[in-house]
């Protein structure tokens, strides 16, 4: 063969490679299959189990997941208020076992990281090439003093979880009676899915306005000075309920003594730092952290709660081989907390850069580009929602927010000089926008 037909052959052969990766047929059995392991069955570990075998189906796919169904948490919070059924929110796991994808219901125990091994509560043990952690968050009860972890599941549901306690606060909600108080606490930032308290605090009004509790009050006492999509949801609130004095909803910030240091159960008091909030129903969210299989794993470095990554490849800075998505991680410029939004479609795209990076570094390609999006709805009423998308991009080894296809929904029209409301249309799109996005990134997830 000429050295001509030598380079030609050459570059043929890359180019199958590479059209191997897309068209999922197993072109290297000739070598020992990958084995990745991905820890949490949420929306970031399913995404990047399902990807891995779609843009290569010669890896071997293990998803460890406690539970057999997953809720999602997103659109959550219309279930407090009765507006949705919980079974909506509920998929199981068959759609990624017909992909090909192990998937085993057990909880991590114990991560070798030198061994490469991942042990479980019923004693098995799983070796890996590479490993996706996609653990979500836990909960610093202690940082309440009063609350705990018992109470959650009882009297004081945070339901930061969309699961047994949602249902369990819709209870609560629908026991309030008429002239009743709902205390929405808000711990300091950042915690999962920024704009989920003020929605809820929405969503709980909705519910008073329509079953006759015209007198009820629902109190957001927040350790933050501002808040994700505030000018919208302050329109909204206002237009829809009443905000501030006379209002149905009430927002006090940290710096007027917003944050909750310490409740009492049996009276359902809230106590600031120099005042005190009595409520009917208290839905207490306790400060949270990256899961706690990534803390004992000494991976979140960042204040002892988030787990730093690699901006490139979402690899953990702390351990090789270990790649961290979803609410476990941040980014970002740290100081300023311009971090990744601790949200699903975030945990999502993160989930692909991983996949794309690994199927990259198994065939001996080059890794692809990063590139990250978020979507995020927030309905706070039937008829009205807004949204917000962030695009991402990855420089010098840094995560640049790209404001060209960013934005969030308008507040007004027209112009600053003379603004005109944003004809009632546009909000109710937005809300049956909101279902077709959780319709379809459940199916991406999941299917």
């Amino acid at each position: 063969m000429h050295a001509i037909d030598r380079r030609g052959f050459i570059k043929a052969l890359a180019v199958a490679s590479s059209a191997s990766i897309l068209s999922i047929p197993n072109a290297h059995a000739a070598k020992p299959r990958a084995r990745v392991v991905v820890v949490g069955g949420g929306f970031g570990g399913a995404t990047a189990a399902k990807y891995l075998r779609l843009l290569d189906a010669s890896i071997d796919v293990t998803l460890i997941e406690r539970e057999a169904v997953y809720t999602s948490c997103p659109l959550s919070n219309e279930v407090i208020s009765g507006d949705r059924a919980i079974k909506t929110l509920q998929i199981g796991y068959k759609g990624l076992q017909k992909r090909g994808i192990k998937v085993v219901q057990d909880a991590v125990t114990l991560i070798d990281p030198v061994k490469k091994t991942v042990a479980t509560a019923s004693g098995n043990s799983f070796s890996y090439d590479a490993l996706v952690l996609s653990p979500g968050v836990d909960f610093n009860y202690g940082a309440v003093a009063g609350l705990t972890e018992q109470l959650a599941q009882t009297r004081l549901p945070h339901a930061w979880k969309a699961g047994p306690q949602t249902l369990l606060l819709q209870k609560q909600l629908a026991a309030m009676p008429d002239g009743g108080t709902f205390i929405i606490a808000v711990p300091p930032g950042p915690f999962r899915c920024p704009p989920g308290p003020y929605e809820r605090a929405a969503q709980v009004a909705l519910h008073c306005k329509h079953h006759g509790k015209k007198k009820a009050k629902v109190l957001i006492l927040d350790a933050n000075d501002s808040f994700s999509k505030k000018a919208l949801f302050e329109q909204a609130w206002k237009e829809l309920y009443g905000y501030g004095e006379g209002g149905m909803i009430e927002w006090v910030s940290g710096s007027n003594d917003g944050k909750v240091e310490r409740v009492d159960p049996e009276s359902m008091t809230c106590y600031t730092g120099f005042g005190e909030h009595k409520g009917d129903v208290v839905n207490i969210i306790p400060p949270h952290h990256a899961g706690k299989i990534a803390k004992d794993l000494g991976l979140a470095s960042f204040k002892d709660r988030w787990c730093e990554v690699k901006p490139d490849s979402m690899e953990s800075i702390k351990a090789k081989d270990i790649y961290v998505i979803g609410d476990a991680c941040i980014g970002g410029e740290l100081a300023s907390n311009n971090a990744f939004p601790k949200s699903a479609h975030m945990a999502m795209s993160q989930a692909k850069v991983v996949a794309a990076n690994l199927v990259a570094k198994f065939n001996a390609l080059p890794a692809p580009q990063a590139i990250y999006t978020n979507t995020c709805y927030s309905v706070v009423a039937h008829d009205w929602g807004f949204s917000v998308v962030h695009l991402y991009r990855v420089r010098d080894g840094q995560w640049v927010y790209i404001k060209e296809g960013s934005g969030i929904s308008p507040v007004t029209f027209g112009t600053k000089e003379k603004p005109e409301p944003v004809p009632r249309i546009y909000r109710r799109l937005e809300v049956e926008y909101a279902d077709g996005w959780l319709r379809n990134v459940m199916a991406d997830a999941f299917t």
